[in-house]
């Protein structure tokens, strides 16, 4: 649906992409992740045809987006960091004007109005002026106007940003009930959003793509965490002979407990706690935890971080 390659772009000596390639699959709720500076409101401004890249090529729905903007902006839905809105005019009088600027046949702009309203929740702020609404609710409003065209493509940069907690799971919900019916690529510098929204992610750093994998392949790890009642003299011995087994590590728990952090020899090795289950039966050990050790979101972001 989406396919990016060699996207570079220069603001002076300013290099903001430095050769970004990505491919989105249609129905993906892809999160493109990043500190701030790292290139994700350009990638957005460069799909979306506000903007033209130095070098690459951007295809959206087969359609070359640097040479047929208004062909794939037909196509898109897009809710900018600072939404394109208009204070002084009433809610519903914005969205019919939204209506007439993507064309949509006039006997069906009410429904697709009705429409967009009860899926942002905003039927009873329709004859308030958008200035007069709090910040959650324009940014609910700006969803609407990107829904309102049914699009197969929704393109969202920080819809959360500057939102209160509740404001943040409202527009959290609008988001998944989106992904139902549409492709969604959303950036965000925030590592809650991409947990709680997508499978996966494609990690920014310095204009670079770091990293492109789903978030279960992140997580994962040759690791595993075994927790016994009482620590055996002999284990952590046993455990380095267990097939795949680099390192054994040892730590008390504060239930006095015996722990051993069981680092596997490579990434994308096979599961090795079936064998750490066999060698603790076979040896009559107390087993109280058994799990394959997994990374979070913020230790893999951090560590590409620190080496960037």
């Amino acid at each position: 649906m989406i396919e990016v390659s060699g996207l570079k772009k220069s603001y002076g000596s300013v290099e903001a992409l430095r050769g970004v390639s990505f491919d989105i699959a249609e129905g993906e709720v892809v999160g493109l992740l990043g500190p701030n500076g790292a290139g994700k409101t350009t990638i957005m401004k460069i799909l979306t045809g506000y903007l033209q890249p130095d070098e690459g090529t951007v295809s959206i729905g087969g359609l070359d987006a640097l040479r047929q903007p208004q062909a794939v902006q037909a196509q898109l839905g897009y809710l900018p960091e600072n939404a394109p809105l208009y204070p002084e005019l009433a809610v519903q009088d914005y969205l019919l004007m939204i209506a007439e600027l993507r064309l949509i046949p006039e006997t069906e702009r009410l429904a697709r109005i009705s429409e967009a309203v009860y899926a942002t929740n905003l039927q009873e702020h329709l004859t308030r002026t958008i200035g007069t609404l709090s910040k959650g609710f324009r940014q609910r409003v700006g969803l609407a106007q990107a829904i309102l065209h049914k699009p197969k493509i929704l393109i969202l940069d920080e819809p959360t940003l500057g939102l209160d907690p509740t404001q943040i799971v409202d527009i959290r919900r609008l988001v998944r009930r989106m992904a139902e019916h549409s492709t969604i690529l959303f950036s965000t510098h925030i590592l809650s959003e991409v947990e709680a929204l997508c499978d996966r992610v494609i990690i920014l750093m310095n204009g670079q793509v770091k990293t492109d994998a789903r978030l279960s392949e992140l997580a994962a790890t040759p690791n595993a965490v075994l927790v016994l009642s009482e620590g055996p003299k002999d284990a952590e011995r046993l455990l380095r002979e267990v097939t795949g087994v680099k390192e054994v590590h040892y730590a008390q728990t504060r239930e006095g407990y015996a722990a051993y952090r069981i680092l596997g020899r490579r990434r994308g090795q096979r599961d090795i706690c079936p064998a750490i289950y066999e060698l603790a039966r076979e040896q009559n050990w107390t087993l109280r935890e058994l799990r394959r050790d997994v990374r979070t979101l913020e230790s893999v972001f951090n560590e590409m971080a620190t080496s960037a």
